[in-house]
């Protein structure tokens, strides 16, 4: 083995836009991303690309993650092409976790296949896995790795590459022989808990940006620089079965085969706020509700954050009702804390029928709200959705006069707001709506090539990837836009956001819908006049898409301040140098595989459903 093999890049993991040639498209893509973080080019990467590079770092591969999404979106120059001819990797890995990356994920595998020809090209993520058999068959797919913890399967990918041994033994992949002919290796990684990782590893993310000297290639998303919230993962999977959730029990059990929840420790988690305090004083989300595996466990977790006087802001997802002893662990373990509860509709037979959260009596609801008040929320974020099963615009529409109950009932306190956005611009492949029948849904799109061309479609109403049996797509899209202005009317009322809020998003409500009839206007137009016409609306579009339900800033949490560099932040640098050295030499004498898991597994058909009601009846 030589010096080239020691710097040689085992794994580039790539994160493609939603849709790769949005730069030069005109596609109203919708409301899609108004409430979450990122852009509708959903540039914000799964956490677990960075659990995947510290797990192989750790066995001495050399791995670095490019977000192309971010860099396209900073900079409208960026040439991905001539960034990608540059690189040399012996995989490239590209995430396709999310649908909605349908089309930027292909875009990049054929782009990358094509530049890099002797190069093998891998997916992964929960769309991956669920569409693996028809990934693989596109030529320019190598290898796809399924299931929701891929770190230890493409461990042994890349020792079977570099050992030349065949692939028959690496655990979750799917590959083609030689000849072509598709073969699906047997979905047997599937770890009981996640202690074995370090997920997401904002330190060793933070190594990379020294070793390539690149702070945009790793960048979450584009407000982050300037307001990096971070998130800590306490569970891949869920033991809640919401039909519309591609999280849910039964979706990760079909995509995973995964029976119940693999729960990162209290230690763990606290471990992870430590790393994120060396860096930030931001807000840290905690992904599912803290009581999802027994309030035991919640009680562990808070008994430790209280002895940590953590600085950061906490926000904490509910699933469902809590009450003062619960609020009182929240109070008392650390200083400025947040909620979300999406209750989806205010509608109780709804959330009971079709299997959402929070299937109770809104009395319940309303009890948890004013707890949480009471003890010192900082700000209760209650979100609402478009397009449930069942749901009909006088449903959507009747959750303004449930907001101005709520409004009423807590006298208007500012920190309890109030968001609604569509459910899109897909479903969730394995959720109960893409699968089961009983729940109203006509599918549009059913292949993952179906999904990629609909993301290429000019507006979200052609992008809409079903209706229901109550509403129609034109419904939907009417109803999101009617509940958003009503209620964006309604926060203005009772002084909930300033004018200037209301203002921005009546403005860009008023684009949105000139843009849609403005496209619809032009494609009627005769072909030699058509793309003259959708050229001029161009320029619209970006605001068209942004902020139309709501301002992003209206979800922001309280901040002490964006990135930091502290004494403990300088001794990771110079620990992240002292360890690249170290793999260094272990890769120059060829020793690799020094950390290779041998945690537990989830046996197969382990856990029964009378296991689940014991579980689930016993916490609170």
């Amino acid at each position: 083995m030589g010096l080239s093999d020691v710097f040689r890049t085992d794994l580039t993991l790539l994160h493609a836009p939603s849709v790769y040639d949005f730069r030069k498209k005109t596609i109203m893509q919708g409301p899609i991303a108004d409430a979450v973080p990122s852009t509708d080019e959903f540039e914000m990467y799964p956490v677990g690309l960075t659990s995947i590079a510290s797990y192989l770092a750790k066995n001495n591969y050399n791995v670095r993650i490019i977000n192309l999404a971010y860099r396209m979106l900073h900079d409208a120059s960026y040439d991905v092409e001539a960034r990608l001819g540059k690189l040399r990797s012996t995989v490239f890995g590209i995430d396709l976790h999310w649908l909605p990356h349908a089309h930027g994920a292909l875009a990049i595998a054929e782009l990358t296949k094509r530049l890099h020809p002797s190069s093998y090209v891998l997916l992964g993520g929960l769309s991956s896995s669920y569409y693996h058999e028809e990934l693989i068959r596109y030529p320019y797919v190598d290898f796809v790795l399924r299931g929701d913890s891929t770190e230890e399967p493409c461990r042994q990918l890349l020792r079977a590459i570099r050992q030349g041994t065949g692939f028959e033994s690496v655990e979750n992949l799917t590959w083609k022989r030689s000849d072509g002919e598709a073969v699906a290796n047997p979905l047997t990684f599937v770890p009981s808990d996640l202690d074995y990782i370090d997920v997401p590893d904002y330190l060793y993310a933070i190594k990379m940006m020294l070793k390539y000297r690149s702070m945009d290639d790793l960048a979450p998303y584009l407000r982050w620089l300037k307001y990096p919230t971070t998130m800590l993962l306490n569970s891949r999977g869920c033991t809640l079965d919401c039909s519309t959730c591609g999280g849910s029990r039964s979706a990760y059990k079909k995509i995973c085969d995964r029976s119940w929840p693999a729960f990162r420790s209290p230690e763990k988690l606290i471990s992870d706020i430590r790393s994120i305090r060396t860096f930030s004083r931001s807000p840290i989300m905690l992904i599912h509700d803290p009581r999802l595996g027994g309030l035991a466990r919640a009680e562990k977790f808070f008994s430790l954050l209280k002895k940590e006087n953590v600085p950061n802001e906490l926000v904490f997802e509910l699933f469902y009702p809590a009450g003062d002893q619960f609020f009182q662990l929240v109070k008392e373990s650390v200083k400025r804390w947040s909620i979300e509860v999406t209750i989806e509709t205010p509608d109780e037979k709804l959330r009971k029928i079709d299997c959402l959260k929070f299937p109770v009596p809104n009395s319940r609801i309303e009890d948890s709200i004013s707890s949480a008040l009471s003890h010192g929320c900082d700000k209760l974020d209650l979100f609402f959705m478009v397009g449930i099963p069942h749901q009909t615009y006088e449903d959507v529409m009747a959750t303004i006069p449930y907001c101005e109950h709520l409004i009423q009932r807590f006298s208007a306190d500012r920190r309890l707001q109030f968001f609604i956005s569509p459910m899109g611009p897909f479903l969730d492949p394995g959720c109960g709506a893409f699968e089961d029948a009983r729940y109203g849904y006509k599918h549009f799109y059913h292949t993952l090539e179906e999904h990629r061309q609909a993301l290429l479609q000019p507006t979200w109403k052609s992008i809409l990837s079903y209706e229901t049996d109550a509403m129609s797509r034109d419904q939907i899209i009417t109803a999101s836009y009617d509940v958003a202005s009503a209620l964006n009317e309604l926060k203005f009322k009772y002084a909930l956001i300033d004018e200037e809020t209301h203002l921005q998003v009546s403005a860009h409500q008023r684009m949105a819908r000139e843009v849609m009839d403005g496209i619809e206007d032009a494609l009627r137009l005769p072909e030699e006049k058509r793309q003259a016409a959708l050229d001029s609306i161009q320029g619209k579009i970006q605001e068209a898409n942004a902020d139309t339900l709501f301002s992003k800033k209206e979800l922001d949490w309280h901040t002490n301040g964006g990135l930091r560099i502290s004494a403990v932040l300088l001794w990771t640098m110079i620990t992240g140098f002292v360890e690249e050295a170290n793999h260094g030499m272990h890769r120059l004498f060829g020793m690799y595989d020094t950390r290779v898991y041998s945690g537990g597994r989830i046996p197969l058909q382990a856990m029964t459903m009378d296991t689940f009601k014991e579980l689930s009846d016993s916490q609170p």
